[in-house]
């Protein structure tokens, strides 16, 4: 559902100030429904884009790729203007950079740390200290936890806090690193504009395609039993999730996370495409971890991913992300409506239980 036809829908709504009982289930004043548990959920399936329907539907493509929000705006456009200043202002000369120095690479952490509080910090103000949406359309009935022994310091935040500024940010830092000192060197191929522009544009379109093949490989890789005790539990102890918790993660999980900046080092491209890469891992888990189903603010703000809440929620199901099918293709789909169904899982189970 894009912002237009969500505010039809929501104008269709009476409205009220109470919530409304509707067949066994609890509508709110905006849009969606509650469980007996608290749970939300939206009104619509979760929904996959359209590149990959058949029949093959090149306008709906088109509206997708070039729409509002789509897959180009806002926030790859966001990420590529980031890496651009970034590319232009804020990493040493390639001089610098051949010799790997601690004062170049501390500037280069804090940079990173910088956008990390920045926008983390940001939607944790927001949503969780300010609370400026309430819980409306938040999808855990609960807000984060404190006291828990499963959290280091007995606190959700804390701990979210500690793993993503730690880790995130040291291993964001190493492969950006790693990348100008081979760079400013001479050991990796390089792209310009001149040489190649077709493969210029192209591979900015195919970075994001490229995250999310990745993420869902690593994904599953790390979802194998030992690791997923040894490894990925750490950031599974959020199955109500913040804007903390998308980096919160081991360091074995946060080194091969960033690692999909690899690529850079392999094929042919141009240090604006590496940082957009970067800066896309690292900034985008925030959007699909606050916890809230955008748009936020009165249709204003696009964010959120029910897709993904449901992964923190059932454990099982949505590896990867909404753009390829992947999780559709192996069986390990859910799309929020109904009972909980997907291989290998019936009903209302949490597998995680």
């Amino acid at each position: 559902m894009n912002v237009k036809e969500m505010n039809i829908y929501l104008d269709s709504l009476p409205s009220c100030d109470s919530l409304n009982e509707r067949k066994g289930k609890t509508m709110s004043a905006e849009f969606g429904t509650r469980n007996e548990k608290g749970e939300w959920r939206p009104p619509y399936a979760c929904r996959y884009a359209p590149i990959f329907e058949w029949p093959w539907k090149p306008l709906k493509v088109l509206k997708w790729l070039f729409g509002w929000p789509g897959y180009l705006w806002p926030y790859h456009l966001i990420y590529g203007i980031l890496a651009l200043v970034t590319w232009l202002y804020l990493i040493p000369s390639a001089e610098v950079c051949k010799v790997l120095s601690p004062d170049w690479i501390l500037l280069m952490l804090v940079r990173n740390l910088a956008m990390i509080w920045i926008v983390y910090g940001g939607y944790h103000l927001a949503l969780y200290q300010l609370k400026l949406h309430g819980s409306n359309r938040k999808y855990h009935p609960k807000w984060q936890e404190k006291g828990s022994k499963k959290f280091l310091f007995k606190n959700q935040v804390f701990d979210n806090v500690f793993h993503t500024t730690v880790f995130g940010g040291f291993f964001w830092t190493l492969w950006e690193v790693a990348y100008l000192w081979c760079a400013a060197n001479g050991w990796i191929p390089s792209l310009v504009w001149e040489s190649n522009p077709v493969w210029f544009v192209a591979f900015f379109l195919l970075i994001p395609l490229w995250r999310e093949l990745h993420f869902y490989l690593i994904h599953r890789l790390i979802h194998w039993k030992p690791l997923m005790i040894a490894v990925h539990s750490v950031h599974h102890r959020n199955p109500n999730p913040g804007p903390w918790s998308g980096l919160s993660m081991h360091p074995v999980e946060a080194f091969l996370y960033f690692s999909v900046v690899a690529i850079n080092f392999v094929l042919p491209s141009h240090p604006v495409h590496f940082f957009f890469n970067s800066i896309c891992t690292g900034l985008s888990p925030a959007n699909g971890h606050h916890g809230f189903e955008g748009p936020l603010f009165e249709g204003k703000f696009i964010t959120g991913s029910y897709f993904h809440y449901l992964h923190h929620r059932y454990v099982s199901c949505n590896f990867g992300e909404a753009t390829l099918p992947l999780d559709k293709w192996f069986g390990r789909y859910y799309d929020g409506q109904g009972p909980y169904t997907t291989k290998g899982f019936q009903g209302n189970q949490d597998p995680s239980e």
